[in-house]
């Protein structure tokens, strides 16, 4: 046994010794590629962490810059309220300072309750009248300018009334020639022979209105004297009354005072005179066909008359023939 050498072994199959590797630099045997490839990688990988260095170094500013800022800042004290009785003077002068408040709220709410009690009702009521106004607009299908229309009339209305106002009374009348003359043998009037004096005036466009005479009734003095006055003063012809023709009153404003102006009107028979326009305020007389009388007329009431005048002259033309009277020329 001792004979045998070292290297044979019991099995006859000679052992293999192990071999260590040699390590090698980086980069040393390799291919060019792959070290072109973890070069690159490399790069790679050292810019990936330069932006992760530069961002978490931002990061840190920006920390430490907010940090600076909450420092300079002051730090607001919540003040909490302890509730429960407690004997601190703190909680004592909490609950002074909240009666002081509560006093201070309640005289103010008692003063404004005040005030809205004055005001209330004075609100409601224009409230409810602007309601009612709606509901009377809607119901009749007028709109707000309707309402400021009869706002207006009712403020014309009321300075209307605020005026002085007076009755004036006047008389007047139409002076008729030729009624005997008109009738012919077989009874019939013939109205174009009948004349009427008409006085003219003119307005402040310069037209000519003719009219009938007229003028005011002086004290003591009867209508149917004033109308023989009148007539006399303002054509120059005598007439005397014989008929009433009708009234015609008015409204007119004059110097500030608002007038209601009574006018009667009669019928007269001519007597005598000549045509004249003495009178300052006459432009024109003439004498007018009785068949002419309603279109000469300027005024509406005063043609109104008229066709009275038309049909009651020829039953006074027959009257005239039957009594045997005529005419003075």
């Amino acid at each position: 046994m001792s004979d045998l050498k070292p290297e044979e072994t019991t099995s006859g199959a000679p052992k293999r010794r192990r071999r260590r590797r040699s390590r090698r630099p980086s980069g040393q045997g390799k291919p060019q590629a792959q070290q072109q490839n973890q070069e690159q990688a490399g790069d790679s990988t050292t810019k990936q962490e330069s932006k992760a260095e530069s961002k978490t170094e931002s990061r840190q500013n920006n920390s430490v810059s907010n940090s600076g800022q909450q420092s300079q800042k002051p730090k607001r004290r919540r003040s909490r309220r302890r509730r429960g009785n407690s004997g601190s003077a703190g909680n004592a002068g909490n609950s002074s300072n909240s009666t002081k408040g509560n006093n201070a709220q309640s005289t103010q709410e008692h003063q404004s309750a005040q005030k809205t009690a004055q005001k209330g009702p004075q609100k409601q009521s224009n409230s409810a009248d602007r309601g009612d106004r709606a509901d009377k607009g809607r119901g009749k299908g007028r709109k707000s300018p309707t309402r400021r229309r009869s706002n207006t009339r009712v403020h014309q209305a009321g300075q209307q009334s605020r005026m002085v106002t007076s009755d004036e009374t006047s008389a007047g009348g139409l002076v008729v020639s030729g009624l005997a003359e008109s009738v012919n043998d077989l009874g019939e009037v013939d109205l174009s022979k009948i004349y009427v004096a008409l006085i003219g005036r003119l307005d402040r466009r310069g037209r000519l209105l003719w009219s009938m005479p007229k003028g005011h009734v002086e004290p003591g003095e009867g209508k149917a004297a004033t109308a023989e006055r009148e007539v006399w003063e303002e054509t120059g012809i005598h007439g005397e009354v014989f008929t009433e023709l009708g009234v015609i009153d008015y409204w007119f404003v004059s110097e500030g005072k608002r007038i209601h102006k009574t006018v009667h009107h009669h019928l007269l028979r001519f007597v005598d005179g000549d045509l004249n326009d003495e009178d300052p305020e006459v432009t024109e007389v003439a004498w007018i066909p009785a068949n002419q009388l309603i279109e000469h007329l300027a005024f509406a009431d005063e043609r109104k008359l008229a066709r009275k005048a038309h049909d009651l002259l020829p039953e006074f033309a027959l009257k005239e023939k039957a009594e045997g009277r005529a005419t003075p020329r």
